[in-house]
């Protein structure tokens, strides 16, 4: 499909501060109505108080069922976890009620399009783009449930521009990005915000503005599908535009959906000016914000409080679990001050979606949708001589991470016969997307490489010198806890260093070495070589490695800038699982081979 920025920016832009842009059915500012009466419905302390609770889910990642595609089976964790909005419209339905419909809001903080085989499927397999396209079960299930607005997240994009403009139209609430911008105006490309009013029973409207800040990281992660279309500013200086304007609007409260972590790091250095997890610091530095509805990160936050610095008032801020996994709560009560509603107190839980059954209305509404996956997914594509585990794929060299390796390779060296570059040695980088990952002894089906592969991520082929890539394993390697020699090693506390998450951490297929975890990070590569020979920093490589990667997600030095000898738009899983179906056999004696081994001052760990 090609981009057609009329098109794309049509109906989407704001053409000024005086514009109050809403959800469906929702009316647009306008003047007050008479002040509330005092007295009656008051609460005794001499001024007209209302409560109302502003709901939020975020990283829902595509789950509408209680499922796992990978399994084929009921989701289930270590914590016994449940997942989906099925859940979640069971909780929604349980706070409406107890709170009054007219006294709830629910929002959400982004990444809602990819990440299980259901979003995959209705972007890829049954396009909601084609001439006939369906309805993304994701809108069909947030329409239903009553969303009043959703903030964009980074991976609303993996799937190029149209499909998402596509979502947005089947939804009937708004996609939030205030610093979501068309690259040439910098004018915003989404709604920046939205303004909801709540009835009260004393007069006056309390106006609720949701402003929706997405990730700058959009613009390094999704750089094939963005580049040149939009631009994405840092959080905090587009809190810092708008939140003064909706407060001249007359918004009596500012909720943020911010699809941006609290923790107030990066993980693409310095490729960028704007901090990846900048919710707190937004909190901090920017005035007039009373709560913010944390994205991104993964991580559970019932509630967080931070100062900000201007005023020394609290903004509360909560995240919610991934996939629907928890339901946030803000409840906010507001009193009439000085002729207006002004913000009492703010604050935030979490509840859990294991304590609920799902909601049949939804599962029904989409079972059909739901099945169609299910078989598609269990479709048998080919056999392995052998199971592959990831399950100590952190601390080994495994089987089921040559295979990844070994296939990227192969379709790089393929695309490359013939070129300029076809001469240059071929290294493949891969990394543990899941521990539980598995490809099982005999039959082989999509959902077992969809388990080895859950991203969609895509191929490139980047030129690094043998300098480059010793850095970049040294850096890959800060992993790893320091740890003395003697006694002993626990794999499981020995990874994930500073919190470095395991798809952060990169083995190389094609060179030898070890990682001496005794030493600082920095210091650890040693025996570092090439067919047997030890590697010189002048050698020359092709490095065949995933687009997140190339792009600088996870701040890995060199392959970003290095020159780009190749791509592809096809996933890598969609790559596996050609070879797999073309070569029929997986088989291990063919590529698996242990390269790589941690140490500490010469001595084997494991």
């Amino acid at each position: 499909m090609t981009f057609d920025r009329r098109k794309f920016l049509g109906g989407s832009v704001v053409a000024g501060a005086g514009v109050v842009l809403t959800g469906a059915g929702a009316p647009t500012a306008a003047a007050a109505p008479a002040a509330p009466t005092r007295g009656g419905g008051g609460t005794g302390r001499g001024r007209d108080r209302y409560a109302f609770t502003v709901m939020g889910t975020t990283d829902l990642h595509g789950n509408v069922f209680n499922w796992d595609y990978a399994t084929d089976a009921e989701f289930d964790d270590k914590d016994h976890n449940d997942v989906g909005l099925a859940k979640i419209s069971t909780l929604v339905h349980d706070v409406r009620r107890e709170k009054g419909r007219k006294n709830t809001l629910l929002i959400d903080a982004g990444d809602t399009i990819q990440g299980t085989q259901l979003a995959y499927y209705y972007a890829k397999v049954d396009p909601i783009t084609g001439p006939h396209g369906p309805v993304h079960p994701m809108a069909r299930a947030m329409n239903a449930i009553g969303y009043d607005a959703a903030a964009l997240g980074n991976h609303e994009f993996n799937y190029g521009i149209p499909v998402l403009r596509k979502f947005e139209e089947s939804c009937r609430f708004p996609l939030l990005g205030a610093n979501a911008v068309d690259a040439k105006t910098l004018r915003p490309a989404f709604r920046p915000y939205v303004i909801k009013r709540l009835r009260t029973p004393r007069g006056r409207d309390v106006r609720v503005a949701v402003l929706g800040l997405t990730n700058p990281g959009i613009a390094i992660w999704d750089k094939a599908n963005v580049q040149g279309k939009l631009a994405f500013p840092g959080l905090e200086e587009q809190a810092a535009k708008w939140v003064p304007k909706l407060r001249s609007m007359g918004a009596d409260v500012v909720i943020v959906a911010a699809h941006s972590g609290a923790s107030g790091t990066s993980s693409y250095g310095d490729q960028l000016p704007y901090v990846e997890n900048a919710a707190a610091l937004v909190a901090e530095k920017v005035p007039g914000i009373d709560a913010i509805l944390v994205g991104h990160a993964h991580v559970e936050i019932p509630e967080r409080r931070v100062v900000n610095k201007a005023t020394g008032r609290e903004v509360v801020l909560s995240e919610p679990l991934k996939w629907g996994q928890r339901l946030t709560c803000f409840d906010v009560e507001v009193e009439w001050r000085r002729g207006r509603w002004a913000v009492a107190s703010v604050g935030s839980k979490v509840l859990n979606s294991n304590a609920v059954a799902e909601d049949p209305q939804i599962t029904d509404m989409l079972r059909a949708a739901h099945a169609k996956v299910v078989t598609y997914v269990n479709r048998v594509i080919g056999k392995s001589k052998a199971e592959m585990s990831a399950a100590e794929a952190p601390v080994k060299d495994t089987a089921i991470l040559d295979f990844i390796a070994f296939v990227q390779a192969e379709a790089v060296r393929k695309a490359l016969a013939g070129s300029a570059h076809a001469a240059l040695p071929v290294l493949s980088q891969a990394s543990c997307f899941s521990r539980t990952a598995k490809v099982p002894a005999g039959d082989v089906s999509i959902r077992s490489m969809a388990a080895l592969y859950p991203f969609d991520n895509t191929l490139e082929a980047r030129v690094l010198t043998g300098k480059q890539l010793r850095e970049y394993l040294e850096f890959s390697a800060r992993y790893y806890v320091q740890t003395a020699p003697g006694g002993p090693v626990d794999p499981a506390r020995v990874t994930n260093a500073d919190g470095t998450p395991d798809y952060n951490y990169d083995v190389v297929s094609g060179v030898s070495y070890e990682i001496d975890i005794a030493k600082p990070a920095g210091q650890r590569i040693g025996k570092l070589t090439f067919e047997g020979k030890p590697l010189t920093d002048a050698a020359r490589f092709v490095l065949a490695v995933n687009n997140y990667r190339a792009s600088g997600g996870g701040g890995f030095p060199h392959v970003a800038s290095a020159e780009q000898v190749w791509s592809t738009s096809e996933e890598i899983r969609n790559l596996i699982i050609a070879w797999v179906e073309a070569s029929g056999v997986i088989d291990p004696a063919v590529f698996a081979s242990v390269d790589w081994k941690l140490t500490r001052d010469g001595v084997p760990v494991f």
